[in-house]
């Protein structure tokens, strides 16, 4: 990492140093296909049970960081997702059938942040997960309307207790600004985010062996 963008503000550094990780998890068959509605009910399905299992070990993550300098403007509770992912798994296994499996990628992931109990770490996941939710993740909201017809298991991507979401996105990205991180616990921070993309890639392809589109 340059000296020049170890200067950057930690979001703008985090927004540089995972673009390319960040188009590449994007861009799997798997996301692809789904957005086009080129897969079954039960594809979807499968994602929200692999998001409840991820949720729920980063809230346990940002609890155990909560009371660490910097931590209480990233540990949020309106970001808290499993109470919603709970309900949407409820909802979209009563029309599927049935509960799908964890992936083996899942719980890479999962043994991952449950290993972490540093501020840099959380922020990384944090900044992967929530900034995600709250940007392309109202676009998956729309295309699983469009394409599924769906009225009910998509509150995970429903953000009720806040008011716009721009403006709280931009305080998020100044709360990670202000994170008070030297030069190592900046590299931390960006070498954590990094893995936690190819963490979701992993994820995503695990899910595209399982799930293909009919012939």
């Amino acid at each position: 990492m340059s000296i020049t963008s170890m200067q950057l503000p930690i979001s703008a550094l985090l927004r540089e140093a995972t673009g390319e990780a960040h188009s590449r998890a994007e861009s799997t068959g798997f996301v692809t296909h789904l957005m086009a509605g080129h897969l079954p009910l039960a594809a979807f399905t499968a994602l929200v049970r692999q998001h409840r299992a991820i949720y729920a070990s980063l809230e346990r993550l940002g609890k155990r960081i909560k009371d660490q300098p910097g931590a209480a403007a990233l540990v949020r509770p309106e970001l808290a997702r499993s109470p919603a992912l709970h309900r949407d798994l409820t909802d979209l296994t009563d029309l599927t059938g049935a509960v799908p499996e964890i992936q083996p990628a899942t719980r890479r992931y999962i043994e991952r942040m449950d290993a972490i109990d540093d501020l840099p770490g959380y922020a990384a996941h944090a900044y992967t997960r929530y900034l995600g939710d709250l940007s392309g993740g109202q676009v998956i909201k729309t295309m699983m309307q469009r394409h599924y017809a769906l009225t009910t298991g998509l509150s995970f991507y429903s953000f009720d207790q806040i008011e716009k979401i721009p403006p709280f996105k931009a305080s998020y990205r100044e709360a990670l600004d202000a994170l008070p991180l030297d030069d190592a616990g900046r590299e931390r921070l960006v070498t954590e985010a990094r893995d936690a993309f190819a963490f979701n890639e992993a994820v995503f392809t695990d899910l595209g062996k399982r799930f293909r589109p009919a012939a």
